[in-house]
């Protein structure tokens, strides 16, 4: 299997956006203060950076989360998009959700222990190393886990004929043709 990197899919689908991703795994007390914490190392730093905190537990694998990130940037540029909020849309789009409160449910914090998979769009590489500071760096947590069949309610069926990653990348793109 090629790695995300080397299939070269900025360039070939003109995506000029800076994009990282990372796992970590935390204890969030407020999760109010968590996101202000992260929303004024955005602010403070430079126009058009996006930090993108998402539960980790609703995602399968790192392939999965850039293909949902995809589908928002693209969806924002064609004015496809179904939520006015970016981070918002990364979520709709990677839960494969209509609805802004499911896809929350999903993909959104969590008051205590978690893992949480993070986007970093168009923002300075120290970022990653802001947040190591905040949380507990571990790229572990992005991998397919075993409460996603339950989570998107899927069956032994649907997996027999493909993995849980392709599954989810296929439901997100499900999302295009509905429209």
């Amino acid at each position: 299997m090629r790695n995300i990197e080397d299939l070269n899919l900025f360039h070939s689908l003109k995506i000029k956006e800076n994009i990282e991703i990372a796992g970590y795994k935390t204890k969030i007390e407020n999760i109010r203060e968590t996101l202000e914490t992260i929303k004024n190392l955005s602010d403070n730093c430079c126009e058009g950076c996006i930090i993108q905190l998402l539960d980790a537990d609703g995602i399968a694998g790192k392939k999965h989360l850039l293909h949902g990130v995809i589908h928002s940037i693209n969806a924002f540029k064609r004015r496809e998009n179904l939520a006015n909020d970016f981070g918002i849309e990364i979520c709709l789009r990677l839960s494969a959700q209509r609805q802004i409160s499911k896809a929350l449910d999903i993909l959104g914090l969590k008051k205590g222990k978690m893992n949480i998979g993070v986007v970093f769009i168009n923002c300075p590489d120290y970022f990653v190393d802001e947040l190591n500071n905040l949380f507990y760096r571990d790229d572990n947590v992005l991998k397919p886990n075993n409460d996603l069949k339950e989570i998107y309610d899927i069956s032994e069926k649907e997996l027999d004929i493909m993995s849980i990653e392709d599954i989810l990348i296929d439901k997100t793109t499900e999302l295009i043709v509905e429209l």
